[in-house]
């Protein structure tokens, strides 16, 4: 796809968020960098973006997952960045021009996790258990499958969502799992969610790097930490995402893995309150997972999520 330049690069700046979270895994990509261009300065350049900024609002109400990158795109355009790393679930699913996705890393683990100090797992909370999620997804989800549980906005990094749950808040939580264990926090899971209980959202676990789109040598040196597979299914789930018109005001969940060779893509649409779920599956080769998201995503939009979306839009 690229060629790779004839020599290393001499300076790497990353633009990061400044979370925990946010700079494990800048700090992971420039370890990676360092292995594969030891005489190369990899430099961070952390940021507080717009989505750090505001927690007392959700971000269906304010602008969605965008407002975590927008900040680190502007860094990117004025030259004080070469690439920007994400967590692909907060990346727009129509990336703005003059960027460009330089590559998707190798998936963590793309479940949910259920946290909490007093109970296993979702079935042992009794009635009227207050659960904590910031995702439209997740709610969906729980409220269809779990109508006697209280379903509260939940928003802050990931400490801060442990702190709430383990100062009362909470009878329980809901995180990605990737972001716990990244952070050596795995031991707080009480039980992983199973696709079939809490589909995970689109590009969930996995990290992209982006940079300017005419910066063709950093788009060529990115390439060693493109992992094919991770890629076939993010984006399966990301074109499925962009032809429903995925984003933080949708609750959507898309789920893409590779078994013996064939792609299957998992997705839904529901209503926000859970009380009605349009769910599909579709498979293909792993190389043709963008036309078979958007197949599914048409698909879905057939068996009644094109109504669910209209009102949505409302």
């Amino acid at each position: 796809m690229f060629s790779m330049p004839m020599s290393s690069p001499e300076k790497i700046v990353i633009a990061s968020r400044e979370s925990q979270l946010a700079m494990w895994q800048a700090n992971h990509i420039r370890n990676r960098l360092l292995e594969l261009y030891p005489q190369t300065d990899v430099s961070i350049l952390g940021m507080t973006t717009k989505g750090d900024q505001i927690l007392d609002i959700s971000l269906s109400k304010i602008g969605g997952k965008g407002l975590f990158i927008k900040e680190l795109e502007v860094a990117l355009a004025e030259g004080r960045a070469d690439i920007a790393v994400h967590s692909m679930k907060d990346v727009p699913m129509i990336v703005p021009p003059g960027f460009r996705l330089a590559a998707i890393t190798e998936r963590e683990d793309p479940r949910d996790a259920f946290v909490s100090n007093d109970f296993t797992n979702l079935e042992a909370l009794p009635e009227g258990s207050i659960v904590g999620t910031s995702s439209l997804r997740r709610e969906s989800q729980l409220r269809a499958r779990f109508p006697h549980l209280e379903i509260r906005p939940l928003r802050g990094n990931v400490q801060t969502r442990l702190r709430k749950l383990d100062d009362g808040e909470y009878h329980a939580i809901i995180l990605a799992a990737a972001g716990l264990k990244r952070l050596e926090l795995g031991y707080r899971i009480s039980m992983l969610l199973p696709p079939e209980l809490s589909l995970p959202a689109v590009g969930q676990g996995a990290l992209g790097i982006e940079c300017r789109d005419d910066d063709a040598d950093m788009l060529a040196w990115m390439q060693p930490l493109h992992h094919a597979t991770s890629a076939y299914c993010v984006n399966a789930e990301r074109a499925m995402s962009r032809v429903l018109g995925g984003s933080c005001q949708v609750p959507l969940g898309g789920f893409a893995e590779i078994l013996e060779g064939v792609l299957t893509l998992r997705g839904f649409v529901a209503t926000p309150d859970g009380s009605k779920i349009i769910a599909d599956k579709l498979c293909g080769k792993p190389e043709s997972g963008e036309r078979v998201g958007e197949q599914l995503a048409q698909n879905l939009k057939a068996h009644g999520a094109e109504e669910i979306l209209a009102a949505l839009a409302d």
